[in-house]
C-alpha cells in the first residue's frame, strides 16, 4: 500500500498501537532532495513516505530505528551536509527533526504450549501485543505464529524474573507444581498488569491457600484471575477457552490505553 498522507499513516499506526518516529525536514539550504515540511514515518519494520531517498534517508531511517530500540522519548534535530561524506552530491544542507511517538504494547508471557496454549497463541498473535511463549518441550512449538518469540528455558522462573514491569502473565503449563511456582513468583513481584491461571475452582482455592501460606500479599492474591478468562464465555474446548482468555486480556489492556 502506498501512503501519501502522513496523518493517515500515524492514525493507522496508533490504531495498532505501533511505535514510530516522525521525521520532518525543518530547513534547507542550497540543493536538497526534498523541501522543508517533507515528512516520513518509520517503524521498526517499515517506512512510509520519503524525504528524498538516497543515503540521507537511509541514515535517518537507521537513526529512527535506533531511537525506537532505545525507547527514546525526546525529539531532537540533526544537521546534515549533503556532500561526499554522506554519499550524496546535492551539496546543500538540511536540518531534520526526529519525533518518537511511542505506543506501549502489552508484553505477554504465556507459559504452556499444550492444546489451549496453542489455540490461545494464534488468537493473541492477531492482537497488537509482544508475545513470549514459554515451554520446556521444544516439540510443542511445531507451529509458531509470525512475531511470537518462543523460549525453552531450563527454568521457566527465569522468564518471570526477566519480564519487564507491567507484563501480562498467563500460566497454563502441563505440571501443577510448576504452575504454583510460577504463580508465586509472579504474585510476589507485584508489578504485573495481569496474572491469569488456568484451572478449576478447586485448584483456585488450593493455590490461594498455599500462596497465602508462602507469604504472598492479599493485594496480589486478589488480582490473580483463576479460573482464567471471561466467565460469560462458556465451553471446555481449547478454542472456547482461548477466546475467553483473549477477551479478558483485551478488556485489561484497553483499560490502560491513553
Amino acid at each position: 500500500m502506498i501512503y501519501h498522507d502522513w496523518i493517515g499513516v500515524l492514525h493507522q499506526l496508533r490504531e495498532k498501537r505501533q511505535s514510530c518516529v516522525l521525521i520532518t525536514v525543518l530547513s534547507e539550504h542550497g540543493s536538497v532532495p526534498r523541501d522543508s515540511g517533507s515528512k516520513m514515518v518509520v517503524t521498526q519494520q517499515e517506512s512510509f513516505l520519503t524525504i528524498g531517498g538516497g543515503h540521507l534517508e537511509f541514515v535517518c531511517i537507521a537513526q529512527a530505528r535506533a531511537m525506537l530500540q532505545d525507547g527514546a522519548t525526546a525529539p531532537h534535530t540533526d544537521d546534515f551536509s549533503l556532500g561526499a561524506r554522506l554519499g550524496q552530491c546535492c551539496g546543500g544542507k538540511t536540518k531534520i527533526l526526529f519525533e518518537p511517538l511511542l505506543q506501549a504494547q502489552p508484553e505477554i508471557f504465556l507459559f504452556g504450549a499444550g492444546h489451549v496454549g496453542q489455540a490461545l497463541v494464534n488468537l493473541l498473535a492477531t492482537l497488537p501485543c509482544h508475545i513470549n511463549w514459554i515451554d520446556s518441550r521444544p516439540a510443542q512449538f511445531s507451529s509458531v505464529p509470525a512475531g511470537v518469540v518462543t523460549w525453552q528455558p531450563d527454568d521457566p522462573l527465569d522468564c518471570v524474573a526477566q519480564a519487564p514491569a507491567g507484563s501480562y502473565f498467563i500460566i497454563m503449563t502441563h505440571h501443577h507444581p510448576l504452575d504454583f511456582e510460577l504463580c508465586e513468583a509472579v504474585l510476589k513481584r507485584g508489578d504485573f498488569r495481569y496474572a491469569g491461571l488456568i484451572g478449576s475452582s478447586t485448584k483456585n482455592q488450593r493455590f490461594r491457600y498455599r500462596l497465602a501460606g508462602r507469604g504472598v500479599q492479599s493485594e496480589s492474591l486478589a488480582r490473580l484471575r483463576c479460573p482464567i478468562g471471561l466467565p460469560d464465555v462458556k465451553g471446555k474446548l481449547p478454542a472456547e477457552i482461548a477466546v475467553a482468555i483473549a477477551g479478558e486480556i483485551i478488556c485489561v489492556y484497553q483499560q490502560h490505553i491513553t
